[in-house]
């Protein structure tokens, strides 16, 4: 498995196990007080959690990432699905503004530049 799936498998995971605690957060203290949904997903969120961190820090080098970069995956841990946010900031997915792809993860083929004089050429 590459770095950039690895990665990605690994963002989403958390944000389902955020995603989890929160639903059984939800019915622990607004809908019943049942503290199933805590019990199961506190500790895989925490699991979870634990590996998306070594991942980022694993990650970083092969995937070029600057500090700054790294801090802001690290930080994405933290707020609930942010580290989903975070995998769709950096793959650079979903846009078509060139500004807001930033490649970061499995950067796309580059556009071909066309390689023939009268194909660039302005003169007539």
């Amino acid at each position: 498995m590459t770095h950039s799936r690895w990665f990605r498998t690994v963002a989403i995971a958390e944000a389902i196990s955020w995603t989890g605690l929160l639903i059984g957060m939800l019915f622990k203290y607004v809908l019943s007080d049942n503290e199933a949904g805590v019990k199961l997903f506190g500790p895989i969120h925490g699991g979870v959690f634990v590996v998306y961190v070594v991942t980022v820090l694993v990650v970083r080098k092969p995937l070029r990432w600057s500090w700054p970069v790294t801090l802001a995956a690290l930080a994405a841990s933290v707020p609930p699905l942010f580290t989903w946010f975070f995998e769709i900031w950096a793959r650079g997915r979903e846009t078509t503004a060139p500004d807001l792809r930033t490649g970061r993860i499995d950067a796309g083929p580059k556009a071909a530049v066309p390689s023939s004089t009268e194909a660039n050429s302005t003169a007539a």
